[in-house]
């Protein structure tokens, strides 16, 4: 049979991603934090009049809003305007650059590997990894982030051969500013070094990239001059330096962990291809002075490295190093089915305890949460993991698709469950309490709560903005005419008249203002 060529490849991939990444993708509310909050921003963006410019200048509850540039939000927005407001809407443009990644990840291992079979396990591995499947399916800009790194990268080897090119790697870092601010001095600088460290003279000649890079920091550099213009200092404060400076040497909101912390994130949710990373990594080591085997060590090293060290500590931080890994873990691959060297006792092991963990999977799921999409997901777990440990105690390479092909059934399945943002379950259910307050609370207005903390994604759902308070001050709150949203036991403890009760929903009571 004849092998594909590279437009087939790109044809495929972006098919399996684009499927992989949009299934089912409304099927859950969203999740606190980030989108919550890039949904209500999104909202306010198609809610604003195209004179008042809310898309230059962002607001979240009617506040200015400076945490990040609003590329992607403003996508949402335009989204919004045409098929309308609702989870789906919502992870939509991020689903589809994230799902572009993949396409371009095999773009780009072919410029470096030289050849197509590396560069297809690379996009594979990349495609069927956990965290960058789930995270580039939720309303959150660091999928997004890595195409347009990926994008960047592409361009910058691309112009080896024809120099225009390099016009996209400012291309690429203009769109990372434009979507998470100043990361792009790090994944900038990743890019720099590279070219450093490789002597890489000629590509800092070319005239097109310094072309590039300026007319890719123009909209960058005039958002933010435009936000230093109209809000002043308050926005560097907060934009810059608590946003962005102050998570490279403090912990932000109680977001800390041990600098070990990514690499315990990698080997959580990194099976199975964290089999073949050491591997990998050694590889590159070995070809150091090879394209593919600098950039995966620059890159990994680098990322890895700063986040590492930087006090606040959030999983999705380690989102961008996930290429890196992906074009080693290739390499690696590719280097098993061409010379067939196995670990083979080890790899049956750990493949076989794969497999009984997916029978595992399938009785817990049929006793305590009996999702029929859960139960076959652990069956075809048990079964393509059973199967991969039978074929490399053969020391039969097929094991590589059936691996591929396992994976991705596997992540197919729990994207189309109830299940694939567990988040969910950390705190109690929004929409019958959203609902609840749509019903009898004007949009806009605020509601104090005995809940601990705020939740992003109930603001968004009933339109509101619900404020945590202290117990002791709810009295206060009540004399103020104010809305209140009660938990069970905090109601027992105050003195509230039946007539005052709008309803409940879940734990939930909303309380009316006594002038009601």
């Amino acid at each position: 049979m004849r092998p594909f060529r590279e437009k087939e490849w790109l044809l495929t991939l972006s098919a399996l991603s684009l499927l992989l990444w949009l299934i089912c993708l409304g099927n859950l509310p969203l999740r606190d934090w980030d989108e919550g909050t890039i949904a209500q921003v999104a909202r306010e963006i198609w809610r604003s009049p195209i004179d008042s410019m809310g898309w230059l200048y962002p607001t979240l509850g009617g506040e200015a809003y400076h945490n990040k540039p609003p590329l992607i939000h403003t996508l949402i927005a335009g989204v919004y305007s045409t098929v309308g407001v609702n989870e789906w809407t919502t992870r939509l443009p991020g689903a589809v650059l994230t799902a572009l990644g993949v396409p371009l990840l095999f773009s780009l291992g072919r410029l470096i590997f030289g050849r197509n079979l590396p560069a297809v396990f690379a996009a594979l591995v990349y495609m069927t990894m956990l965290p960058v499947v789930r995270h580039g399916r939720l309303a959150m800009l660091d999928g997004a982030l890595v195409t347009f790194f990926l994008l960047a990268l592409f361009c910058l080897f691309k112009a080896r051969k024809n120099l225009r090119y390099a016009l996209g790697v400012g291309l690429g870092l203009g769109l990372i500013t434009l979507t998470k601010g100043m990361i792009v001095l790090l994944l900038g600088g990743i890019i720099g070094l590279f070219l450093i460290i490789n002597r890489q003279w000629k590509w800092w000649q070319n005239p097109y990239l310094w072309v590039g890079i300026f007319l890719g920091s123009l909209p960058a550099i005039a958002w933010y001059t435009a936000q230093w213009l109209h809000y002043g200092n308050t926005f560097l404060q907060i934009n810059l330096q608590n946003q962005t400076f102050n998570r490279l040497v403090e912990t932000v909101e109680g977001n800390t962990g041990y600098p070990w912390y990514y690499f315990i994130e990698i080997l959580k949710y990194g099976f199975p291809w964290v089999l073949f990373l050491p591997g990998g990594l050694y590889l590159a080591g070995k070809q150091r002075h090879t394209a593919w085997g600098s950039l995966v060590l620059v890159g990994t090293i680098v990322y890895l490295g700063t986040i590492s060290l930087m006090p606040t500590k959030l999983p999705w931080y380690v989102i961008p190093v996930y290429p890196f890994l992906a074009l080693a873990v290739g390499a690696k691959v590719s280097e098993v089915w061409e010379k067939q060297h196995l670990q083979k006792r080890v790899w049956t092991i750990i493949f076989a305890v794969l497999s009984i963990a997916g029978i595992g999977g399938c009785i817990y799921f049929a006793a305590n949460d009996p999702q029929p999409v859960l139960i076959v997901m652990s069956i075809v777990l048990a079964v393509s993991m059973g199967s991969v440990a039978w074929l490399v105690n053969r020391s039969d390479r097929r094991f590589i698709p059936v691996l591929f092909i396992g994976m991705y059934l596997v992540l197919m399945l729990l994207m189309t469950s109830k299940s694939w943002i567990w988040e969910l379950n950390e705190a109690f259910p929004v929409k019958p309490v959203a609902e609840l307050i749509r019903n009898h609370v004007p949009p806009g207005t605020k509601i104090y709560t005995s809940f601990a903390y705020g939740r992003p994604s109930l603001d968004f759902y009933c339109d509101c903005r619900v404020i945590p308070i202290k117990n002791s001050d709810i009295s206060q709150v009540l004399a103020n005419d104010s809305y209140l949203l009660l938990d069970n036991k905090t109601l027992n403890s105050v003195n509230i008249t039946d007539n005052q009760s709008l309803g409940t929903a879940g734990e939930f009571t909303l309380i009316a203002p006594p002038s009601n």
